[in-house]
């Protein structure tokens, strides 16, 4: 029976990351007779199936922090023999890396634009060291826009990178009746019953491009001044509050502070689209989430989700974030109500094809092949 090890720092914490890697091994321990044994520094888990060990991290001074979870993770490691290691860490060794992020270097020069810290050259240098000498036999990005800028930084054999997108559970919608939710969230927020709801939700609204929406927001007001923006997420309130106000748009904006899982679905139910105009983002599992409640969406083209977009189908790709009358007119359209209903089915049938279940099946088929490749190996 194959012996697999799940490296994170942290599983089924909040994190797009933490939250894949639980959704992604909670699915394939149920399915299949694998033995899985979650190596992290902290968890949060249901699953009586998982055996789990602690590693220690050492995170003063900051630029430890990834080189001792990967050195205390190899340690760990060599205690015993696994079949495969799939890491969604940057580790010294792996048979498998999925990619949460892009490359450190990267991420410090072309998206935060600094200079590169101690930290960041110990992060960059383990991941180096993953990349060219941690014989990783496959690398997952969790989309082409991961997967491209990968490839630009290490330029390894393309074959070994494959995309496979982050999945939803429609479990996770199912139960709930759809009008009744709507009616109980607009309710308590005192929103109209027939009020255009745009949906938001993020840990970061800078990132996430909250000030171009609301931009966007105030010129779309010239043609509906009837809608509502929801905030939901954990940021500078006080800020985007002032913005709103400056934008003459603070009637319309509702901040709700950050929420739990089962509320943000409610919130989604609750809306008409969602909304999100990232300066990056590798995928951005909350536009998945929302197609599955429903909601036509609209992204910048920095969001890796891009992949599942279908322009004028089941949603619109924002080339240019500080276009507002070119996204006003965008929204107009999508929140037409002969266009709408068309753009929501599509969107829930893009979920639908997007499902955890879908995802474990691409994982345990590379899982296959990887075992495959190493049993030869050694007969």
């Amino acid at each position: 029976m194959p012996k697999i090890a799940v490296v994170i720092p942290k599983y089924g914490l909040v994190g797009g990351a933490e939250q894949f890697a639980a959704e992604l091994t909670g699915k394939l321990c149920s399915r299949h007779q694998d033995t899985f044994q979650v190596f992290a520094n902290r968890w949060q888990s249901n699953s009586p199936a998982l055996g789990f060990h602690k590693i220690p991290i050492i995170s003063f001074p900051k630029f430890l922090t990834t080189i001792s979870f990967a050195g205390f993770v190899a340690r760990r490691l060599r205690l015993d023999d696994f079949s495969l290691v799939h890491s969604h860490e940057r580790i010294f060794a792996a048979d498998l890396f999925t990619m949460h992020g892009v490359p450190h270097r990267y991420w410090v020069h072309s998206v935060r634009r600094k200079s590169m810290s101690l930290y960041d050259l110990a992060t960059a240098w383990v991941e180096k060291k993953l990349v060219h000498d941690g014989h990783c036999q496959r690398f997952i990005a969790v989309s082409e826009l991961t997967k491209e800028i990968f490839l630009t930084e290490y330029p390894v054999n393309p074959d070994r990178v494959s995309v496979i997108h982050p999945g939803v559970n429609l479990s996770d919608y199912a139960y709930k009746n759809k009008d009744s939710v709507r009616h109980a969230i607009r309710s308590a927020l005192g929103i109209g019953a027939d009020d255009p709801v745009i949906i938001f939700a993020s840990m970061n609204f800078e990132i996430k491009g909250l000030d171009d929406i609301l931009l966007s927001l105030a010129r779309f007001k010239k043609q509906n001044s009837n809608f509502k923006l929801i905030v939901a997420g954990k940021g500078n309130i006080k800020k985007y509050e002032k913005m709103a106000q400056d934008a003459g748009i603070a009637e319309n904006v509702i901040f709700t502070g950050p929420v739990g899982k089962d509320k943000l679905i409610d919130l989604y139910l609750a809306g008409d689209l969602y909304m999100m105009l990232s300066k990056f983002d590798t995928f951005g599992m909350v536009v998945l989430e929302a197609m599955a409640a429903g909601l036509p969406v609209m992204i910048s083209g920095n969001v890796g989700a891009k992949d599942l977009v279908l322009e004028e189908k089941n949603g619109f790709i924002i080339s240019n974030t500080s276009d507002y009358n070119y996204i006003a007119s965008r929204l107009h359209l999508l929140l037409d109500d002969n266009i709408h209903p068309k753009m929501a089915a599509a969107a829930l049938q893009t979920a639908a094809q997007n499902t955890w279940d879908g995802v474990a099946t691409q994982y345990q088929n590379i899982y296959n092949d990887i075992l495959a490749v190493k049993d030869k190996k050694g007969s």
